[in-house]
């Protein structure tokens, strides 16, 4: 199946949830019936981002708190100091059943994916889908299927002249960093930490060992020290020192739990959607979580998160799952990451699976376990997953954490997640997160391309082929347009045009009534 949306236009004068305006919020949205996975990365990659079904984009110079896509990468991930004490934490809790003291309030402990979308919800409920989806899905098959023969009769006539082909997966992790290789390593800015380029510290004691080692053997007679070496080991060799390597993200996570625990946690991968048995059989608890965190945390009234709330918002989503050969195991699509202690669901962390990256959409918890800091503990289990699905299909190499919003507070905590890196609203490309710190404390927005000439190189450039499903069939919007007389509708589709990319709009279906 093809993509296909349905464009809703711009909506402005809203609540936004980040500063409390009730009429600051600014953004343009369309309702996805589906979309393929390829669509969703290239559309994030443009600063889309949805809430169920439901894909928005931020006006980001007219809006109150402009949000910026934030994505980390994981490769070069390495755990800060506060990083590693979460993690510890869980350990010892695992463990022997220690609850760690004091105060919280330092770490992040709201939800991984916070994007305040109840204004979005509002906005939401209102759109008019008259649009029967099995209809669609049968006339917009039938539709392609002519339009493919259509395709096959003229191109042995013209030649190649048509679209090309979407499923091609095209190459674009452009930003200039690795994409195989976890060993590399970049030295920090003076003051910014231990140079890892560099051999690691080691202890002046340790080294004071060694030399004495080796004066023994200079001064001893050939032979001497014999006796002393392990099987197979060459005479010439020393006693190797203890590495003073720091323990890797993996190290700290799957440290290996004693026999006697008192806790045990797994965490299970499970497809959203209804007809999966796993997915079908946890539903209930993970809802009745869903309602214990929203209530608790967000302090939601009991009517705002029913189960249709529940549904709609995080079971609902438009990917269409797919299982390429070269793609990771579990394939792509959507999952919920469920976080079991001791036989009970404690977290679930929503996430999108797509070709070049790991897309976290939401995270909720038992706020029982608010001093596990499950905000971060989650956050950094997804970056090891994406490390994870990298040794398989090299192309995942990225960990997107929804938008970064720099005005306000408890949403830069995102930005500790280093190297991470902020998309240009106006160029579309990755810039370091480091160089656009700067620029954001003089002004909620900012154009990070320092480039003056720079343009959006994935920008509309041919309208006319814009992909357009009307009346049963798809046809290019230079067909389309030919028989309409509203006005007001080419600028409805120039709109969505320029906002989705060339890419995108000749890939995805606009439905138009």
């Amino acid at each position: 199946m093809a993509s296909l949306v349905e464009y809703k236009g711009r909506k402005a004068g809203y609540r936004c949830g980040y500063c409390d305006s009730n009429e600051g919020k600014a953004s343009c949205g369309m309702w996805a019936h589906s979309m393929t996975v390829q669509d969703y990365q290239d559309l994030i990659d443009r600063g889309w981002r949805r809430s169920g079904k439901y894909v928005y984009k931020p006006v980001m110079d007219q809006t109150c708190c402009p949000q910026y896509t934030i994505r980390c990468r994981p490769l070069l991930f390495q755990p800060s100091k506060s990083h590693k004490k979460v993690l510890k934490k869980m350990l010892k809790f695992l463990a022997k059943g220690e609850i760690s003291k004091g105060s919280f309030e330092d770490e992040p402990m709201d939800s991984t994916m916070e994007d305040a979308v109840g204004g979005d919800f509002a906005l939401i409920n209102k759109l008019d889908l008259k649009c029967d989806l099995k209809t669609l899905s049968s006339d917009l098959k039938a539709s392609i299927e002519s339009e493919e023969k259509k395709k096959e009769k003229s191109s042995k006539k013209e030649g190649s002249n048509e679209l090309i082909d979407p499923q091609v997966i095209e190459e674009k992790l452009g930003s200039g960093e690795p994409s195989h290789s976890i060993k590399v390593h970049r030295g920090p800015k003076p003051g910014k930490g231990a140079d890892l380029s560099k051999p690691p510290c080691r202890k002046a004691k340790e080294m004071r060992k060694e030399r004495r080692q080796l004066k023994l053997r200079q001064q001893a007679p050939a032979g001497a020290f014999e006796g002393l070496q392990a099987p197979g080991q060459p005479a010439s060799s020393l006693p190797k020192a203890k590495s003073n390597q720091p323990k890797s993200l993996e190290d700290l996570i799957f440290e290996s739990s004693p026999e006697n625990a008192s806790h045990k946690l797994e965490v299970r991968l499970v497809p959203v959607s209804f007809e999966d048995p796993e997915f079908k059989s946890s539903f209930s608890q993970s809802f009745s979580l869903y309602v214990k965190y929203q209530m608790t945390i967000h302090q939601d009234p009991p009517d705002e998160c029913g189960k249709t709330e529940f549904t709609r918002f995080l079971c609902s989503s438009p990917l269409e799952a797919e299982h390429p050969a070269n793609g990771p195991e579990c394939g792509y699509g959507s999952f919920h990451q469920q976080y079991w202690l001791d036989g009970k669901i404690i977290a679930v962390g929503v996430i999108d699976i797509l070709p070049y990256c790991v897309s976290s959409v939401y995270l909720y918890y038992d706020p029982d376990y608010s001093f596990l800091s499950l905000g971060v503990y989650s956050a950094l289990r997804e970056i090891a997953f994406t490390r994870q699905l990298h040794e398989r299909t090299s192309q995942v190499s990225y960990y997107y954490m929804g938008f970064y919003i720099h005005s306000c507070p408890k949403m830069k905590y995102k930005g500790q997640y280093r190297p991470s890196d902020l998309l240009c609203p106006e160029t579309y490309i990755w810039v370091p997160i480091e160089q656009c710190l700067p620029s954001l404390d003089n002004s909620k927005y900012c154009r990070f391309n320092q480039d003056p000439q720079a343009v959006d190189e994935g920008r509309s450039k041919e309208p006319d082929r814009l992909r357009v499903f009307h009346k049963k069939s798809v046809m290019p919007y230079g067909v389309y347009k030919n028989h309409q007389k509203d006005s007001s509708e080419e600028a409805t589709v120039l709109q969505y045009a320029s906002l989705v990319g060339q890419k995108c709009s000749e890939r995805m279906l606009l439905f138009r009534n």
